[in-house]
This record gives structure tokens, C-alpha cells and sequence, in this order.
């Protein structure tokens, strides 16, 4: 499969994943932690992908929505975006409402 046939695909079968580094329960970087921890805060369960261990999807996540950085959260098809925009909606409240609505 073509990596981009292989993150459309795993995008649209998930409601919330993350491409991050590392896992959830061993993340990679500072960054990959704090918004798997944030998503896990608010119940979610959510698929992810490990872009370090897929180095194909690394090396092109950032053609598929113009995004530069890891982690990457999608909610239902969209790109929420990165870190720093995760701890914002998580602080606010946002983020526990998209992800109660992509359930």
C-alpha cells in the first residue's frame, strides 16, 4: 500500500488517532506525552501510530495536511493539530466535547 493510501486509511478508520513518537505508554518526546496524556484524560480511546517505528508515514505525515510537527491529532477525519493547540482545547474543555462527539 502507499504510504499515503496507508494514512488515509488509518485517519478514516479511527474517530481519534494520534501520530505521534512513541506510544502512549512509552512516548518518545516530551510533546508525544503530554497530548496522549491529555487525550487519555478525557476517556478517549484512540488509535495511534507510532512514527518513529513507521518511518514512511514520518517522513510524509506532513504532506497529507500541511502540518510540520509531531504529535499529530485527527478527531473524525480532521486535523485538530499539534501540542500545543491539544493542551489548549484539553485546558478548555474543547477537547473533551470533540472527542465525546467523535464517540
Amino acid at each position: 500500500m502507499e504510504v499515503m493510501e496507508k494514512i488515509t486509511q488509518a485517519i478514516q478508520s479511527n474517530p481519534v488517532i494520534l501520530f505521534m513518537k512513541g506510544t502512549p505508554e512509552f512516548p518518545q518526546c516530551g510533546f508525544s506525552s503530554r497530548a496522549s496524556q491529555a487525550i487519555s484524560a478525557c476517556g478517549a480511546e484512540f488509535a495511534y501510530v507510532n512514527v518513529l517505528a513507521e518511518p514512511d508515514v514520518r517522513e510524509n505525515l506532513h504532506r497529507y495536511a500541511d502540518w510540520p510537527t509531531f504529535p499529530q491529532l485527527y478527531i473524525k477525519g480532521e486535523l485538530v493539530g499539534g501540542c500545543d493547540i491539544i493542551m489548549e482545547l484539553y485546558e478548555n474543555g474543547e477537547l473533551q466535547k470533540m472527542i465525546d462527539e467523535a464517540s
